[in-house]
């Protein structure tokens, strides 16, 4: 039987599956990178079965998570999203996520990618770390919370150090799976 890092609770399939094969994976897509940082967000004092149980929701919810749509949406459209059991109605979560999409949309065009700015501060390469145990995995680092100084700077919202560590996690910009689980290796360990 393959060992895994035990958040992974074998015994719920959504959240193995996306152990096993989304996260810690370096992601290069601007749609996708994007899908994270709303769902990231979204999961701010929340547990992430949650938010992996509405991200369909949260896919219908936000255009696919195309963030020029998100960025046009107004007023009408947050007060329909709060009437959405299907995702997180919190108002201040919604709205960030709209301003969100605005300032992507705002590093696509200064970096031509928002994937070539963001991986610009691992140098384009995976942080490779080697924890034993869960118990070492950081709830933030100092680069995540520079990152996050700089997102806030651009005119992000809802993001701090630990919700953009968690999106380095997710998105494989750093590997944190413990080195006894089996993708520790495969991503690059």
């Amino acid at each position: 039987m393959l060992q895994r890092c035990s958040w992974s609770l074998e015994s719920d399939p959504l959240m193995c599956s996306y152990h096993d094969t989304e996260w810690g994976v370096p992601l290069h897509d601007d749609r996708r990178l994007f899908e994270f940082l709303v769902l990231e967000s979204a999961q701010a004092g929340l547990s992430w079965r949650t938010i992996l149980n509405k991200r369909e929701g949260y896919r219908r919810a936000f255009a696919g998570f195309d963030p020029a749509t998100v960025a046009r949406f107004g007023s009408r459209k947050v007060e329909s999203l709060l009437a959405d059991a299907s995702i997180v109605r919190n108002r201040k979560k919604i709205e960030a996520t709209i301003v969100n999409a605005r300032a992507f949309l705002k590093i696509q065009d200064r970096h031509g990618s928002f994937d070539e700015w963001i991986w610009s501060f691992v140098d384009g390469k995976p942080l490779q770390n080697h924890w034993r145990s869960l118990d070492q995995l950081p709830a933030s680092t100092p680069l995540s919370t520079r990152l996050a100084k700089e997102l806030k700077r651009v005119g992000f919202a809802f993001l701090g150090p630990t919700t953009v560590y968690a999106h380095m996690q997710a998105t494989g910009m750093v590997n944190d799976h413990i080195v006894s689980c089996y993708r520790h290796s495969e991503l690059g360990g």
